[in-house]
């Protein structure tokens, strides 16, 4: 048999194994894939971004650790209330005189009958009393102290019952060590810190929160832009299958063409299903940052984003957007306050070097009367009164302890500029980096769309030469493939270019701005 006469027989039996295989293949290359769900939920990116604020589990976490803080502010504050204190008491006293006393008549202290005399004394006090330390390191004390006497039996007591009443002014006031309201405030402004800096955790936290979501919101987009794209692939592929399988039932096309154009149309739904996957994929991850109810998540429905990736070119200036972030970075302003707490710890512990010593003084008033209005007319007549005052000065030999712990306050204060320091560094470099990033992307855009421009036109040409059966459909597939793949290219350089825009808000700290929210 001559060579010719094979190559027919060949053609012949390819055709018709094309022929009787061809429907089931075409059925299944053209059957749309299952969906789990028809539900849809239109998603604007600013309602996912506060859905998630509102509901982020981390958020509520450091939330409350932030309300915490502002408890030690008020526990440091509560140092300086005043103590109030009341105390009432009864006492009887019934004892045996060995000797007489003063108040009590007559010398003999021996009964008729030869027992010991009853010295019977009852005595009510009530005494009222209030202390507070005050911020310049000094404690007051008022003490009030009224009192009822009464001794039964014979006495020359000028009163009895008597009533006794006493106002005592007690003052200590430090002069070297815990003198002064910046020492005693310490900390109070150590509580305040420490809560401005959670307040920068609880900020660093939104905003990061805030940038996942925008980032998987772009990957969802991207996603189910990419859908698109496979789709307008895989119908150009069939509409080249059905024009080959045309020409081959015409007799003017071999079936090798057939099967290269239906091997094109099954590589597409392959790539169909990888693209349906990733966005099930990528709503899922959405989902998930939104925190909704286990009974929401259960639900099949589908994330459709509703906003469109920016393709313009914001100005931006690298100088600016390092200022920016400086100012505004909420681990830098942690790292400022961390110092300001250092030094702080460093200039208490400065002070509790020196020694202690304290001025006393003490002024008091006494009043004595047959009832309670006597007693208060003569307590606070001025008559009868009080008043002393000295000097108390101690020191530890050697002050071991203070010194150990200034030592390590210094050490501390070192420490925190150190991580300062390097902090500024770490985010000048960050925002070079997103600033080179966001420059970067945008230059891709504008090359992937000249590269996707090409793809059409040399696709457009190759179809052109096709017709006139100067080409085959191998290389038709393969411009084809390369234009889905430009496309692909161009529209992961948009969604790259909106994702580093939020990367760079995010160095910059001004994410919160961008949606006018404000943390109450």
């Amino acid at each position: 048999m001559d060579p010719l006469r094979r190559r027919w027989n060949r053609w012949i039996g390819t055709a018709v194994a094309v022929w009787l295989f061809a429907p089931a293949i075409t059925a299944w290359a053209v059957e749309p894939t299952p969906t789990t769900g028809d539900l849809r939920r239109p998603v604007l990116l600013k309602d996912a971004v506060l859905e998630a604020l509102e509901r982020n589990l981390d958020i509520t976490i450091s939330r409350h650790t932030k309300d915490t803080r502002i408890t030690d502010i008020l526990f440091e504050q509560s140092k300086f209330d005043p103590t109030v204190s009341f105390n009432a008491q009864y006492n009887r006293l019934v004892s045996p005189l060995n000797r007489p006393i003063l108040g009590f008549s007559g010398s003999n202290v021996t009964a008729p009958s030869g027992e010991p005399t009853k010295f019977d004394q009852n005595t009510t006090t009530l005494t009222a009393d209030m202390t507070q330390n005050l911020a310049t390191g000094a404690n007051y004390d008022i003490n009030y102290s009224p009192q009822r006497t009464f001794v039964g039996g014979p006495n020359s007591f000028l009163f009895n019952p008597s009533y006794t009443g006493g106002l005592a002014f007690t003052l200590t006031q430090p002069l070297l060590r815990n003198a002064g309201v910046e020492v005693n405030k310490t900390f109070i402004r150590i509580a305040q810190n420490n809560a401005q800096v959670e307040e920068q955790t609880f900020r660093d936290r939104v905003l990061t929160v805030v940038a996942t979501v925008e980032q998987t919101f772009w990957e969802l987009v991207f996603a189910n832009e990419n859908m698109k794209v496979g789709q307008s692939a895989l119908k150009a592929a069939e509409e080249l299958l059905a024009g080959n399988r045309a020409k081959a039932k015409a007799g003017v096309m071999s079936a090798v063409e057939v099967l290269q154009a239906e091997a094109g149309v099954a590589s597409r739904v392959e790539q169909i299903l990888i693209a349906e996957k990733a966005i099930y994929d990528q709503e899922d991850q959405l989902r998930r940052l939104l925190n909704p109810t286990e009974p929401d998540l259960r639900q099949d429905v589908h994330l459709q984003p509703v906003d469109q990736p920016l393709q313009t070119l914001e100005p931006i200036t690298l100088e600016e957007a390092i200022d920016v972030a400086i100012e505004r970075r909420p681990e830098i302003l942690q790292a400022v306050k961390n110092i300001e707490t250092s030094d702080l710890n460093m200039k208490f512990a400065k002070n509790q070097l020196l020694p202690t010593l304290s001025a006393q003084g003490t002024v008091g008033l006494s009043g004595l009367g047959a009832g309670a209005n006597d007693m208060l007319q003569r307590n606070f007549g001025g008559d009868f009164y009080n008043y002393g005052g000295g000097l108390v000065l101690s020191y530890p030999l050697g002050n071991r302890s203070a010194v150990s712990q200034f030592n390590r306050r210094q050490l501390e204060a070192q420490n925190a500029q150190s991580t300062l320091q390097s902090i500024r560094q770490q985010v000048i470099v960050s925002v070079k980096e997103a600033v080179r990033r966001v420059r970067t992307d945008f230059k891709r855009i504008e090359t992937t769309r000249s590269a996707r421009i090409l793809a059409e036109k040399q696709l457009q040409a190759e179809q052109e030469r096709f017709k006139v059966g100067l080409s085959t459909t191998i290389f038709v597939l393969q411009f084809q493939r390369d234009l889905a793949i430009a496309r692909g290219n161009e529209l992961r350089a948009i969604v790259d270019y909106n994702k580093s825009l939020s990367n760079l808000t995010r160095n910059k700290a001004i994410t919160m701005e961008r949606y006018n929210m404000v943390l109450q």
